[in-house]
């Protein structure tokens, strides 16, 4: 007998919790383990205007990049694509299914300008320690 798909678009609420579809030896949860982002706002605060639109959170950012560093992800466009796309991504980066990933200019603005004279790259390898 020829089974058939039944249309899984009907359903209005999920009840979804993305840490359940991560596998414990994923690589991503080895380094969620030992990496302390806390103090990075501190840091970066003076690099950020009082006023004006919200940017993108620092943090979300440099968990982006890791994923890039470690996946071989080169292009801004495609870690944003891929972001919103591969499931442990978003759960590293604390993103949920709902959450926006950023735009890819804005997030290659953001590390171009922004991190430039930050120290940023050794609190991430200080909050690694």
């Amino acid at each position: 007998m020829m089974g058939q798909l039944s249309s899984g678009q009907e359903r209005l609420f999920y009840s979804f919790n993305l840490e359940d579809h991560i596998p414990a030896n994923h690589l991503l949860r080895s380094i969620d383990r030992c990496l302390d982002l806390s103090d990075l706002r501190h840091y970066l605060a003076d690099f950020y205007c009082p006023i004006g639109r919200p940017s993108i959170d620092p943090e979300l950012t440099i968990r982006m990049l890791i994923v890039g560093y470690c996946y071989g992800i080169r292009s801004e466009r495609r870690l944003c694509e891929e972001a919103h796309l591969n499931l442990a991504y978003r759960w590293f980066c604390r993103l949920s299914l709902e959450d926006e990933v950023p735009n890819h200019s804005t997030f290659s603005k953001n590390r171009h300008g922004r991190f430039r004279d930050s120290e940023s790259p050794q609190v991430v390898a200080a909050s690694t320690v």
